[in-house]
């Protein structure tokens, strides 16, 4: 075990991308195939899609979600602005990774 605290990083990601292309599962497959290779685990929440809505420009908009979770001894900024930049890109989205400090029980 680290000494250092351990992280949950959600990545939220569209069920289909900003263009409103439907994002395929060997997509999804491929990035949670990169995330355990890279962090031994990932979990992903992809045939129960949630729906996201909020307020953009006096109208509200919604999209599916899934997500996908790393648990992680650390946060990499380099590494995560690097993976967010990169999937904002291909699927035409923002503020799509979040993380936060847990204990483990």
């Amino acid at each position: 075990m680290t000494a250092g605290p351990r992280h949950l990083v959600e990545i939220l990601l569209p069920k289909q991308s900003g263009n409103g292309a439907p994002v395929g599962k060997e997509w999804f497959e491929g990035l949670l195939r990169e995330l355990t290779d890279k962090f031994g685990g990932a979990t992903s929440f992809v045939r129960s899609p949630g729906k996201g809505l909020w307020q953009s420009g006096g109208e509200t908009e919604s999209d599916t979600i899934a997500v996908i979770e790393v648990m992680a001894d650390g946060i990499d900024p380099d590494y995560w602005r690097s993976l967010r930049k990169r999937l904002e890109r291909e699927l035409s989205q923002e503020e799509i990774i979040r993380a936060q400090e847990i204990s483990l029980l």
